[in-house]
């Protein structure tokens, strides 16, 4: 943390720095952080070429047709468009896998018959699952996010902008390796789901197969980041009025979302993790020999994997409230039950994961809850499917592109709702389970939010482009869409006999099946259209306003088409009621434009009262008042190179550990190169780390505005709290794995590993020390005490190392003993649970090394903050511990 960042919120009016660097010392911006000519605010020049028109540009941004553009850019909306894209390239890569799975379907296939042997089947399914769901899905719709939440709270950006580019990197990173993983040996070959025991390398042993799982953890790291970064946003910088009651629906699913997503994908970390700890180190978690392990990964797996069904589609119906208000020139009907349907279906989403897993030995009584809570959670789903049905009654409908997705999205899941409620009773499961129907249903309810997520990118072209499409391609484009939609996926309910994942099946079934392969060839056409039309139109689109559709009244649409490099003319309020700029003009009086044009409410619909005439008025990221004049010289950075290094150096790292076996890299040549790559990327990860602490990055002020219920927090403070209640969930995960396991293999007849006590008694001391320690750090700082700081960080780190020694005594102890990871589930669950939290460990001591640094030079006399995030995180790491010791050393 810096110093000069840390004191611009303590009253001297300084600007802050709201994810980790440097603020200028002088209260100014870096000079290279001015906005573009004056005459067109955020840089935006009408002049420049297509490129620069479509993303602005300023001083310290590269245009927009440059590359080193794209690499160092940290603004949401260049980011959105870097989602939008990557995503859109991994939706046709796993489309063309799904045409060779339908090629090959055109008959039932021997092994060794057809265009893909039985293992390049294997495999294009399980790619073809993981891309759509993890590569494309989220963030397609996470690349509307990135664009659109900003613009419809009222922000200038994401609270975090470097975290914000790091997550896309991070995306990205973990995109490539999952397509090198084709190319050594074969990726993952066992299904999406990746069930215990085929995910193991004892049923699919190629390096592919553990990169393909490496791949998913970076991606996991990217939804963290983000998910901290989004829910940081949402609750702490929307403009004046903005309620959170009133934030429009495609906002309010996204939020939704990323609550779900902070919780569930950490659950999915802690499985991915143990899987990858028994392919590469070999723990016994997940091998068939161990007690309950296939089953502890269903659990694991399942409750990620059905919120994870919501955490696709709410975006979807995010979208498609948003395109009926807009074409139906018609309010949501019942708008808040709308909103507590959606609030009561993210709850519900964490209690029906059993409903997976009627298959296995779980006992009726069990079951029979889980039917109930998954019929449970279907009725608020029909309460907003009426709610978007009476919309469309009570309105007038323009039957263009964006609705005619959105509404075709409506009907499709509407059949795969009703047919998912066949899966949610125990009998009907029986027999469903594993089938063609299971696969129909899936379908209708994940690409029917791609549907409308299609709706979305039509709805939202003309904004980002300053463009139109065409619509005349867009129709054709949707019939195509929705023809061939239902041509793939009605058949298989037809065929619903036809075995999941293989590709022979009953002669009688293979009409059905050509039919569907036909169905995906026009399917895939639409797409081609779908590219063709945007991309002409991108260049050539005839040009819009601010706002090409009559009825569309939330915030984006009162900004230019596409919006200025910092989003608005003025500090966005909707204190009266409805949208206005303060301190546009030279007495900070509001822009009345809006007011002529019909004015927007916040949740989007068309407000009524005057306009307000406060005074614009602003605080930073640490929640400090921020005078006027300081507000007008503030000047955000919208690069840096850092979160790019970063995630060049992450691909790097883990692509290097792919090659580990055993705890051993692979032999030949390949293990020396897969080993080259783990030193470089750790290099590169280190300097960039410490680029991204010392670079002077000045982040978006938090301007008056709503922020209940964190009105009071801080934005680094709120970001650190969101983080360790995902880091809850990953310990609780490793945690309730061992309890699982110890009782499937009969808990009094566990022998603890180890079974001396000593080391881990001292090491409980050294940790309840340390946390004392942190505290005097604290106080130090308070009372302006630099060498009481140091020499409490400094006694900090030393307690930290002497933890770390004891415990690889103690590790040392065991492997002499003979005792290793793979030795049995015991050892297993001790070595990696614990060895987890050495992990935090030392993560913690790298910051405390940088604190003890920083505070060397003078660091933290005026502003404490730092110290106290540290402080933070380091007593979640000391109360881990405290429920670690009694589970592994005495119970």
């Amino acid at each position: 943390m810096s110093d000069d960042a840390s004191t611009a919120g303590s009253g001297s009016g300084r600007p802050a720095e709201t994810d980790g660097g440097h603020a200028e010392p002088d209260g100014g911006a870096q000079a290279e952080t001015v906005g573009g000519p004056p005459e067109l605010p955020g840089g935006v020049a009408r002049d420049e070429g297509v490129l620069n028109r479509l993303f602005g540009t300023s001083d310290e941004l590269p245009p927009a047709s440059s590359i080193r553009r794209w690499l160092v850019t940290t603004n949401h909306k260049d980011v959105g468009i870097l989602y939008t894209g990557t995503a859109l390239f991994f939706l046709v890569l796993g489309g063309i896998l799904a045409l060779l799975m339908r090629i090959q379907l055109l008959a039932p296939r021997a092994p060794g018959q057809g265009i893909l042997s039985g293992f390049a089947y294997n495999q294009a399914v399980s790619a073809h699952g993981l891309l759509m769901v993890f590569w494309f899905l989220s963030p397609f719709a996470f690349g509307f996010a990135n664009y659109i939440v900003p613009l419809q709270i009222g922000a200038k950006d994401l609270a975090f902008p470097r975290l914000n580019a790091l997550s896309f990197w991070l995306y990205l990173a973990s995109g490539i390796l999952f397509v090198i993983s084709f190319f050594q040996g074969g990726t993952f070959a066992g299904g999406w789901t990746m069930y215990a025991p085929l995910n193991v390398p004892t049923f699919t042993p190629e390096v592919g197969g553990s990169t393909a799982v490496l791949a998913l953890l970076l991606f996991v790291a990217s939804v963290t980041v983000s998910s901290v970064n989004f829910l940081t946003t949402m609750h702490r910088m929307r403009a004046e009025g903005m309620k959170l009651r009133n934030l429009p629906i495609f906002t309010w699913t996204i939020l939704l979302t990323v609550w779900m997503m902070l919780f569930a994908f950490a659950a999915l970390l802690a499985a991915l993790m143990i899987l990858s700890a028994d392919r590469l180190l070999g723990t016994t978690y997940f091998a068939a020999e161990s007690a309950g392990g296939s089953l502890l990964w269903a659990h694991l797996f399942w409750f990620f994997g059905h919120p994870e069904v919501y955490i696709v589609f709410f975006p979807a119906l995010g979208v498609m409230a948003e395109t009926f208000q807009t074409f139906t020139g018609r309010r949501l009907v019942g708008r808040k039950w709308f909103i507590a349907a959606m609030v009561l279906v993210a709850l519900q989403s964490f209690v029906v994961w059993m409903h997976h897993m009627f298959l296995t030995s779980i006992n009726l009584e069990i079951k029979t809850l889980f039917m109930a809570t998954t019929i449970g959670i279907s009725l608020p789903f029909d309460l907003m499917v009426f709610s978007l049905i009476y919309t469309t009654i009570k309105g007038r409908i323009r039957f263009e592109t964006p609705f005619l997705f959105s509404f075709g999205a409506l009907l499709l899941f509407i059949l795969g709702g009703i047919t998912g409620v066949f899966l949610g009773a125990v009998v009907l499961d029986y027999e469903f389970r594993g089938t063609y129907w299971v696969v129909a249903h899936f379908h209708y309810v994940m690409v029917g939010g791609v549907t409308a997520l299609i709706g979305g990118l039509y709805y939202w072209f003309p904004k980002m482009t300053g463009r139109m499409y065409d619509e005349f391609l867009g129709k054709v484009n949707f019939a195509l869409y929705f023809v061939g939609f239902n041509l793939v996926y009605f058949p298989m309910f037809l065929a619903w006999e036809t075995p999941r994942r293989v590709f022979n099946y009953p002669a009688e079934l293979q009409l059905y099946h050509q039919v569907a392969t036909v169905g995906a060839f026009v399917l895939g056409a639409s797409f081609l259209v779908m590219f063709y039309n945007l991309y002409t139109s991108l260049w050539e689109g005839e040009k819009v306003g601010d706002n090409p559709w009559e009825y569309a009244k939330s915030a984006e649409w009162a900004v230019s088409s596409p919006p200025p490099l910092e989003n608005f003319p003025g500090r966005p309020s909707y204190a009266s009621g409805a949208l206005e700029f303060l301190g546009v003009g030279d007495d900070d009086e509001p822009d009345e434009r809006r007011e002529d044009e019909g004015v927007a409410a916040a949740d989007g619909g068309v407000a009524t009262g005057p306009p307000a005439t406060a005074e614009a008025s602003a605080v930073d990221a640490y929640g400090h008042e921020v005078g006027h004049g300081d507000h007008d010289d503030h000047h955000e950075s919208h690069a840096s190179p850092w979160p790019f290094a970063l995630g060049l150096g992450s691909l790097l790292v883990f692509l290097g550990l792919s090659g580990m076996k055993e705890g051993t890299f692979v032999g030949g040549a390949e293990g020396a190169i897969l080993l080259g790559s783990l030193l470089a990327g750790t290099v590169v990860s280190g300097v960039s780390l410490v680029g991204m602490g010392r670079e002077r990055f000045v982040g978006p002020e938090v301007e008056a505005g709503e922020q209940w219920p964190f009105a009071n927090v801080e934005n680094m403070k709120l970001g650190m709290w969101i983080f360790l209640a995902s880091d809850v969930v990953l310990f609780g995960a490793f945690i309730g794995s061992y309890v699982f396991i110890r009782v499937a293999a009969g808990w009094t007849g566990w022998q603890p590993i180890p079974q001396d006590v000593g080391p881990g008694l001292m090491n409980t001391y050294i940790l309840l020390t340390s946390s004392f320690t942190v505290v005097l750090a604290l106080v130090a700082s308070e009372k302006r005490s630099r060498w009481g700081l140091i020499a409490s960080l400094s006694a900090t780190f030393v307690l930290g190392i002497g933890f770390l020694i004891n415990k690889g005594i103690e590790w040392n102890h065991l492997f002499h003993e003979g005792i290793w990871l793979s030795t049995n589930i015991r050892s297993s669950t001790f070595f990696l649970t614990t060895g987890l939290h050495g992990a935090h460990v030392i993560a913690g001591l790298f910051v405390t090394a940088y604190l003890i640094w920083r505070a060397w030079n003078g660091a933290y006399l005026d502003d404490n903050r730092p110290v106290e995030y540290f402080g933070l995180y380091w007593h979640f790491v000391d109360i881990v511990w405290l429920f670690l010791f009694p589970l592994f050393y005495i119970v």
